[in-house]
């Protein structure tokens, strides 16, 4: 450990002269093969994840990650990196649980620092109907062994003094929850940490590689075609959030998903004032504080159908009075920085998992604005569906035929805030 940490500084100091120019690129850019055992289609967190966990949990490292531009620069970058696993529904619990675990040991796993901080996240109520679906969630998470408790006003002061608890605000605060190990991870350190981890382990990492179509032959998968030509593999995964019903239709299917911007702000820096994740449902928003200092803030989705990374400015303002209504002293921040992703949503507001009409073919996609957080998870079941053809115990319930059975897993609402 000593000889890697005086390397380490070593060859910072040295690289500091030269601009980085002789310092080794944290995973390959190799030449694509003619053919692989496996092919995601997605460079963001979920296909970094599966094809990391393709190769550490089940062997198979004959593997192509190929991505249209530059990995993790798609929503995985464009997130507020709130971490969480406080839902309602059983379903739903076990895999942002299943997340939330391996986020705990990412950083030792990855042998990368994902800035993993577990400040807590507080869901604030503010009427009484408010306090009894709050009551309700933390019973329900309790029951599936995940730590979840109320908070008295006092708590709540002693937590975040800076909250605006007076009884004559417009929306007074009267209660709320938290779950300890809620928190935040730095979301570039995740795209990072996966692709030096799946490169090391033999996944071929194909960057500026668009897939334009499928080859499908007697309703089997061949293939992707790309713009780098055609790669064949018996199996296929398709992670790329946003624009799957794109994918989908290319590999003549439709999915039930609609895709939305989903916005989000920083403000300038300031010095370490708010060391919690909060949210409320009420006045919708969301914020923290980064390590940086930014204020880093989120609230609804914009309610019209875009690819586009942007997004309307009412949504900003509606986002900005509420964190004012819980945090008067924020009035006189300055925003430094405004983005949107894009969000696919499902009609029950949970994901899709599995298998496609396609035999060979597997989508994960209908993350909507749990995407960030359920990372690790996702890509853990979803490399496992892949690899056995059949789908996790956890992702099963996520299958897309639950559109046709009516078994729908209805997370609107559920979890306190978007969904």
């Amino acid at each position: 450990m000593k000889k890697n940490k005086r390397y380490s500084i070593f060859s910072l100091l040295r690289n500091a002269r030269n601009y980085h120019e002789n310092w080794a690129e944290a995973w390959r850019s190799p030449e694509p093969k003619p053919s692989y055992d496996a092919i995601i289609v997605g460079g963001g967190g979920h296909g970094l994840a599966t094809a990391y966990y393709l190769a550490k949990e089940h062997g198979i490292t004959n593997v192509a990650l190929v991505e249209k531009g530059p990995i993790g620069l798609g929503n995985t970058g464009r997130n507020t990196t709130v971490i969480r696993s406080n839902y309602l529904w059983d379903e739903s619990a076990a895999i942002y649980e299943l997340s939330l675990k391996l986020f705990e040991g990412l950083s030792q796993d990855l042998n990368f620092n994902v800035m993993l901080s577990q400040r807590g996240l507080i869901s604030i109520g503010h009427n009484q109907h408010d306090m009894r679906e709050i009551r309700r969630r933390v019973n329900a998470i309790r029951l599936n062994g995940i730590d979840s408790e109320m908070l008295s006003m006092a708590e709540l002061r002693e937590l975040v003094p800076i909250l605006n608890l007076s009884p004559n605000s417009r929306y007074p605060v009267i209660g709320g929850s938290i779950q300890r190990r809620g928190g935040i991870a730095r979301h570039d350190a995740v795209a990072w940490g996966y692709a030096r981890a799946a490169d090391d382990r033999g996944v071929d990492i194909l960057q500026h590689t668009e897939v334009t179509g499928f080859r499908i032959q007697g309703g089997r998968v061949e293939g992707v075609e790309t713009n780098r030509g055609f790669i064949a593999a018996p199996k296929i995964g398709v992670a790329v959030a946003g624009h799957s019903s794109v994918l989908a239709e290319k590999a003549g299917f439709r999915l039930p998903i609609e895709s939305h911007p989903l916005q989000a702000l920083v403000s300038e820096p300031l010095k370490p004032i708010f060391h919690t994740v909060i949210m409320s449902a009420t006045v919708h928003v969301y914020l923290n504080q980064s390590d940086r200092g930014e204020l880093v803030m989120g609230a609804g989705i914009d309610a019209f159908n875009s690819y586009a990374q942007r997004g309307s400015p009412m949504i900003l303002e509606d986002m900005l009075a509420a964190a004012v209504e819980l945090f008067p002293i924020f009035s006189r921040v300055k925003m430094m920085r405004q983005w949107g992703g894009i969000v696919d949503i499902c009609p029950d507001a949970s994901p899709i998992i599995g298998k496609t009409p396609v035999a060979g073919l597997y989508f994960n996609c209908g993350w909507g604005t749990g995407g960030f957080k359920s990372i690790p998870g996702s890509g853990f079941v979803f490399a496992h569906t892949i690899a056995q053809g059949e789908p996790h115990e956890i992702a099963a319930p996520f299958a897309l035929d639950r559109f046709t059975s009516g078994a729908l897993i209805d997370e609107h609402g559920a979890a306190g805030v978007a969904h």
